[in-house]
């Protein structure tokens, strides 16, 4: 009866720790996040001294997806050379 309660326990600890786990954002999610900013922008979801706020926060998503992108693009570029000079 004792091992079964401590069974159960563990049970609900093991549930409880993967609930707590956040799911992790991609880059795609960040780009589509940047779309969502945009088009609430044009449409006027945002009052006017809310925009300098909105608009850091997009140039700021804006450079780092910029960033990365350089970045895995050099990757692949680099990639595709040592293949190419392997041959």
């Amino acid at each position: 009866m004792a091992k079964q309660k401590v069974n159960e326990m563990n049970e609900e600890t093991v549930v409880e720790q993967e609930s707590a786990v956040p799911e992790s954002i991609s880059l795609q999610d960040l780009q589509v996040l940047l779309q969502i900013v945009d088009l609430a922008s044009s449409r006027g979801a945002f009052r006017g001294p809310e925009l300098t706020q909105v608009g850091a926060i997009f140039d700021k998503l804006n450079s780092f997806l910029s960033f990365i992108s350089e970045q895995q693009k050099a990757k692949a570029e680099a990639q595709v050379a040592s293949e190419s000079a392997g041959e």
